[in-house]
């Protein structure tokens, strides 16, 4: 009998005689047969947890610093640290900030906890996030928290292209910071819609260029950043007390102009608590309250996943995901808190309420934070717009919606098709106006992510699963727990419609993917449900004490050896029957009927 032959198999891989012709033979066996997960042929594809296979040459790969920390950094970075602090602090005040960051940064580190452990237990593949979740919890759930992860990618990206472009029009656009009394780029709905529009097939051109020449320019705009945010923070104690104008856009106060006090203490205790006002950048001057807030605050920590999603450009995954991660946390932490601190004290209550660019005209040279909010804004959506495409093509590799998402897999090691699907979902996550509102989405579509990763934690540890062993020792059941309710405690306390619309769209994919999926008629890899069932039966197996039994509820226990089940079909249907008998019997015994 002819050996079968698992491309998947670490044996296989591993054998020196898989000739070009055994690759051939693979090749036409996956055009020709199914298209499942079981007959990719060699390299091409995901594996399980615990599985190898050798790299595809000619694919370079990247670092812990440059493919992991730098996307990280700039994707936290986003619309939060340029363009969006002032209206935190202002609104929120200062005591209200800080417990702020320190919940969503709480709820991050629980959920990093647990990316690390499941990215140190074992080969991590393309697709991030998507490829842990699936690995863990099957195709059906893995599935549709993958689909709501790429959704959270393009809303995301929709974001930052949206704060970019907020940047240009208060620096280049009409009596702009850096143009003055000059005409500039002219502004209104359909010019922003163009210049986002710009930007996003900027980005497209660069995702289609690959995921490895942008993580190897981060390393340059990440150096860029930390030059403007150096400035901004020297600026803070070198800037005199001054009037700053009021900017172009901003149609809801008569006032032209208001103060920058520099480091004063009455400034400070001013801004220490709460004092919702009117958002400016809406058409009609929405309020503010504590939950759109947060729901800003929150855009600022989503970057977390960028290192993960780059999974499959790095040379080492599983441990460049955890240093690179937790390295990138603790800067941005004490960036946000450098940074609230510095803004609290310097700035009137007026200015953050009425000018949320306030860091350009106090700072020592404008043009410096005018290109930190150009380049974190861009390279925080183009490298969500690149993530979003890799979740896409692993969804499609998986064969989770079979047919729809075929033209997704690439041969090449860039999927084109993902990238311009992608792109164009960005497209129409644009034409939302206001960047508050696309926050607030954002903030419950990756809370609903990061809560699917604790899940999946969760259960492994506490099933016991005996493949779960990861090298990451700071992750236990209380970490996953801790991040798992407060990521539910969040968004159903803070934006309870929008969560109840995640939960139902993540449950109603769930089912459709029971039903109709083809990787879920066909599954490949380990179900968390199984483990859970086979520990609750083994710990109620360990509760049964013979010594207990009782006529009352004794049950004949019978071993049945046969040689061949159509030849002993009468004496299978005589032990069946025997088990619906009521034996009066005084005392356990074992039947053991063999009629060999």
């Amino acid at each position: 009998m002819a050996e079968t032959l698992d491309p998947l198999s670490p044996s296989v891989n591993s054998q020196a005689s898989m000739t070009r012709q055994a690759g051939l033979m693979n090749k036409l066996r996956m055009r020709i047969g199914r298209g499942g997960p079981s007959n990719r042929p060699v390299g091409e594809g995901y594996v399980e947890f615990g599985e190898f296979r050798t790299d595809r040459p000619g694919i370079k790969k990247v670092g812990t610093f440059a493919g992991v920390f730098c996307p990280v950094v700039l994707s936290m970075f986003s619309a939060l640290v340029f363009i969006r602090m002032g209206y935190l602090v202002g609104n929120a005040g200062l005591l209200v900030t800080l417990a702020q960051f320190g919940m969503a940064y709480l709820i991050v580190i629980f959920t990093v906890t647990s990316i690390c452990a499941i990215s140190t237990n074992g080969a991590v593949e393309g697709g991030g996030v998507y490829f842990m979740i699936s690995r863990t919890l099957g195709p059906e759930f893995g599935g549709a928290v993958g689909t709501l992860f790429f959704f959270a990618n393009v809303v995301s990206s929709a974001l930052c292209i949206s704060a970019c472009t907020e940047a240009l029009v208060e620096n280049f656009g009409q009596n702009g910071y850096l143009v003055g009394s000059s005409p500039g780029i002219p502004d209104g709905w359909w010019y922003r819609f163009l210049y986002r529009s710009c930007l996003n097939a900027v980005g497209l051109g660069v995702s289609l260029a690959g995921a490895s020449l942008f993580a190897r320019t981060s390393l340059a705009i990440w150096f860029t950043m930390l030059v403007c945010l150096g400035s901004a923070f020297i600026s803070f104690f070198v800037t005199p007390f001054a009037l700053i104008d009021k900017p172009d856009t901003n149609h809801i106060v008569n006032v032209t102009a208001f103060y920058y006090t520099g480091l004063n203490s009455t400034t400070l205790y001013d801004n220490l608590y709460p004092n919702y006002g009117r958002d400016y950048t809406t058409t009609d001057g929405q309020m503010v309250d504590f939950a759109s807030v947060f729901g800003v605050l929150f855009t600022g920590v989503t970057g977390v996943m960028a290192g993960a999603n780059m999974s499959g450009e790095l040379k080492n995954p599983s441990r460049s995901i955890p240093f690179g991660t937790l390295a990138a946390l603790l800067f941005t932490f004490i960036s946000y808190i450098a940074l609230s601190l510095l803004t609290a004290a310097t700035c009137t209550r007026d200015l953050l309420h009425n000018n949320y660019v306030y860091l350009l005209p106090i700072n020592i040279w404008p043009p410096f934070i005018a290109v930190g909010m150009l380049m974190a804004t861009f390279s925080a959506g183009l490298s969500n717009l690149i993530g979003a495409s890799r979740v896409l093509e692993a969804l499609a590799k998986d064969n989770i919606y079979g047919f729809l998402l075929k033209p997704m897999v690439s041969r090449s090691g860039n999927p084109v098709v993902a990238v311009i699907t992608s792109w164009l979902l960005v497209q129409v996550g644009i034409m939302a106006d206001s960047l508050n509102a696309i926050a607030q989405v954002n903030s419950v579509l990756f809370m609903t992510s990061y809560f699917a990763i604790n899940l999946a934690c969760l259960g492994l540890d506490l099933a016991s699963a005996p493949n779960f062993r990861p090298s990451f020792k700071q992750f236990s059941w209380v970490t996953s727990f801790l991040g798992l309710a407060g990521c539910a405690g969040l968004m159903f306390g803070l934006r309870s419609l929008y969560a109840l619309g995640a939960a139902l769209a993540c449950g109603s994919l769930v089912v459709a993917l029971h039903l109709l999926s083809p990787a879920a008629a066909d599954p490949k890899w380990g179900s968390l449900s199984q483990a859970l069932i086979f520990h609750q039966v083994r710990k109620y197996l360990l509760l049964l004490d013979p010594r207990r039994e009782h006529v009352k509820f004794w049950r004949p226990q019978m071993l049945l050896l046969i040689a061949s089940p159509r030849q002993s079909a009468p004496l299978i249907d005589f032990v069946n029957d025997q088990k619906k008998v009521r034996f009066v019997i005084q005392g356990p015994r074992t039947k053991i009927l063999d009629p060999l």
